[in-house]
């Protein structure tokens, strides 16, 4: 089955070229050149992967961004011309997958969904575990917390089950980050300390007295299992 790639940019030659080059690959795709464009074409098929331009009429990508993950975790992967540190923190928040600067090389895209669309997959199918009070449904890509849904967004939840599958192992920043994003070790490694964060808030961990997620100075991040350590 092919992969459906969604792309969201007002440069319609951009869009056609990458239409072409994408299918190449055998990915099938769509695009708009508006946000209420693309919205109607996320609704009528929801795609296995959506590209969006920060850089748009109407609204920002960020907000376009902001708007998809109030009902949906597609995997989304940001372009900008500016490339700023700025940007990718905030669509790191917001929930995007990853970020390609422009210009850029089109196989170097292919290549980015290719890596989003493999570690956004189900880590495990058809399984469920339990840590303490928090469940994690991997065939559904879901998690729950003392009973209660968890809204997570992809990078929030691709950190949580790289954690959880790695349950007393300290895995350092660069590690979680090539998980997260494939990205190269030397890209903005802050981006992990705020999915880490933002994760926290939502598993009502406390740094101080950590259930699930232990902070190693100077190494990285230990997963506990949802037990206080004595």
């Amino acid at each position: 089955m092919k992969q459906t790639i969604l792309i969201v940019d007002d440069d319609e030659k951009l869009n056609r070229l990458l239409e072409k080059f994408l299918g190449d690959f055998g990915m099938a795709v769509q695009w708009a050149v508006t946000p209420s464009a693309g919205f109607k074409l996320l609704k009528e098929s929801p795609p296995d992967l959506i590209i969006l331009d920060i850089m748009l009429p109407e609204m920002d990508g960020f907000e376009v961004c902001k708007t998809i993950r109030r009902t949906s975790r597609i995997p989304i992967i940001m372009l900008t011309a500016r490339g700023d540190l700025t940007d990718k923190v905030v669509g790191l928040e917001l929930g995007a997958d990853d970020y390609l600067p422009k210009p850029f090389e089109p196989r170097e895209l292919v290549a980015r969904i290719q890596s989003v669309l493999r570690r956004t997959s189900p880590l495990l199918f058809g399984k469920t575990e339990k840590f303490g009070s928090l469940e994690i449904d991997f065939a559904r890509q879901t998690g729950a917390l003392d009973g209660h849904p968890l809204d997570l967004t992809t990078s929030e939840y691709t950190a949580l089950c790289f954690l959880a599958v790695n349950t007393g192992k300290v895995l350092d920043r660069d590690q979680i980050l090539q998980e997260l994003s494939g990205m190269d070790c030397e890209a903005f490694n802050r981006t992990v300390d705020v999915v880490v964060s933002r994760l926290r808030q939502k598993l009502k961990d406390d740094p101080k007295n950590p259930r699930f997620i232990k902070t190693i100075w100077g190494s990285g991040y230990l997963f506990l299992g949802g037990s206080p350590e004595a």
